[in-house]
């Protein structure tokens, strides 16, 4: 420690602190005025998309597998720490040649504009918040890193009287860490005041809770009893709003007003078609219960969630446009510029694609795709439900490839059968006797009609099902098992409504969707 404490003190150290305040400075200035421009022109988010964009696959799918829905918080810290690092390091240039220190600032700051004026519906003027600070932050840099240069010139002294002299390094060492704490306190002040001026101006989510959804023309079907299974902590047949899975590349989440939202079909269509939200409003909806699934969700992952959807069919708006002889794809494109690949026949059949306005009964929160999204029964979300969809494509899958096919995924998702075991939890102490095992299965557009499990290297043993809502949501499943002392392994396994048995085959999520059958170890005492 005290070996920390002396090199904290030493010319070098205190230049990377200075650094590290002038990127302080850079990024909440940046947020201050960032609040009156759109989100993404942040340097922070901007950044982190971008980097989104250019990260590696493996990169992807390890964060993902890792750290789940917490992926985008994971970037963030992985961000800041790397940003702390180059700061520290630009600030030591500054100090040892200032040409060299503005050189890798004035760079930064390109990277950073670079990165906002490429983001989707982002304009050049929504890089001036991060120009501006960049010139906040270089201002700051010299006045900090001046009274460094100033401690070279001073002999060593004693510092008793190092600290009587005005100039004296003790003093002016004592001035720099006030001086640059002042700087931190003030970057901390102005990005969260950034952060408020930014919500108070937003009246999306207000707009939001005022909203009334429509009555619908179809009403869902009624849920049957005994959906749920009846082991304790199984996860809800209904997945509440507050606890659906989300997996998306916006780092913002995007604030859309209802009354300026448009979709436009275009492409391969005998005629465009553009619909306001208004139009939405006034059309007939249908309710619709469909369980979601990402095909980044891992063997016995829980990226999957069921709700009730209200929406338009999107094969009504497709017939309004009449798609051309030779079409097979939709691309459809969120307002942040992500895209997704869905086939043409998915999209005209009777599984009832929709355009969603609700979910469980309110409007779309605003992270699951508010105002609107796409939700497609049957496929992997990263093919079908994008969120904040504002255009529509009518193509063909040899002529446009959608945001993750670009990067190694399949063209095409359709969702594979699978089977989870939810309680016991894996590596759970059981006590001996009877142990209620219960859980989870999907095979969407297929239904489930047999979950087996196996415990240890036993016979295959039936599940009791619990009762089936229709065949695009998940089925749970329970099973009684007299546990003997020791550790054991508990296997499951599901049968779709083709009679195909979910298979043994081992398989990551690359390039669409994990398969293989869940191993859950416990202990019974």
């Amino acid at each position: 420690m005290k070996k920390l404490l002396n090199w904290l003190k030493e010319p070098a150290a205190l230049a990377a602190l200075a650094g590290v305040a002038a990127a302080a400075v850079v990024l909440s200035v940046a947020e201050l005025i960032g609040a009156f421009f759109t989100a993404r022109a942040t340097p922070v988010i901007a950044l982190g998309s971008t980097f989104i964009d250019f990260t590696p696959l493996w990169m992807k799918n390890f964060a993902v597998e890792t750290f789940g829905t917490n992926d985008k918080a994971a970037l963030f810290a992985g961000m800041g720490l790397t940003i702390l690092v180059l700061a520290g390091v630009l600030g030591l240039a500054a100090y040892r040649k200032w040409a060299l220190g503005v050189a890798g600032v004035l760079l930064m700051g390109a990277v950073i504009v670079a990165s906002v004026v490429t983001r989707a519906s982002v304009k050049p003027l929504d890089a001036l918040p991060t120009v501006l600070g960049t010139v906040a932050g270089l201002v700051v840099l010299r006045l900090l890193i001046a009274p460094l240069w100033r401690l070279k010139s001073w002999p060593e002294a004693p510092a008793d009287t190092g600290a009587e002299e005005p100039g004296r390094p003790a003093g002016s060492r004592r001035r720099f860490f006030a001086a640059t704490t002042a700087t931190l306190v003030g970057a901390g002040i102005a990005a969260t005041g950034g952060r408020l001026l930014s919500s108070a101006r937003s009246s999306i989510a207000k707009a939001r809770e005022s909203l009334q959804l429509p009555t619908p023309a179809k009403a869902a079907a009624a849920v049957p009893a005994g959906v749920q299974s009846p082991t304790a902590g199984v996860t809800p047949w209904l997945t509440p709003n507050g606890e659906f899975y989300r997996i998306d590349t916006a780092l913002s989440v995007p604030e859309i007003n209802a009354a300026d939202w448009e979709l436009r079909v275009h492409g391969m269509v005998e005629q465009e078609v553009r619909l306001t939200f208004q139009d939405l409003l006034d059309a007939e909806l249908i309710e619709s219960h469909v369980t979601l699934t990402c095909v980044s969700n891992p063997v016995g992952g829980n990226l999957a969630g069921n709700a009730k959807w209200l929406g338009f069919p999107l094969r009504e708006v497709l017939k309004r446009a009449r798609p051309q002889d030779g079409a097979d794809m939709v691309l459809s494109t969120s307002i942040d510029g992500f895209s997704a690949s869905t086939p043409l026949e998915v999209l005209l059949d009777d599984r009832d694609a929709l355009l969603a306005i609700g979910m469980n009964g309110e409007p779309l929160p605003l992270e699951h795709g508010y105002p609107v999204r796409m939700v497609v029964p049957g496929l992997y979300g990263f093919v079908s439900a994008t969120k904040w969809v504002v255009d529509l494509e009518v193509t063909r899958f040899a002529d446009n490839k959608a945001y993750w096919t670009q990067r190694g995924w399949s063209e095409r998702g359709p969702i594979k059968t699978m089977a989870r075991v939810e309680i016991p939890k894996s590596f759970a102490k059981v006590q001996a006797g009877r142990v209620a095992i219960g859980g989870t299965a999907w095979a969407q557009t297929r239904g489930i009609t047999k979950v087996e499990v196996q415990i240890d290297n036993n016979p295959w043993a039936e599940a009791v099902l619990s009762n089936e809502a229709s065949l695009i949501t998940w089925r749970q499943w329970s099973f009684d098992w007299e546990a003997t002392p020791g550790p054991h392994y508990i296997k499951v396994r599901a049968t779709d409504g083709t009679g195909a048995v979910q298979t043994d085959q081992r398989a990551d999520p690359v390039p669409d969707g994990a398969s293989g059958w869940q191993s859950v170890m416990v202990t019974v005492e």
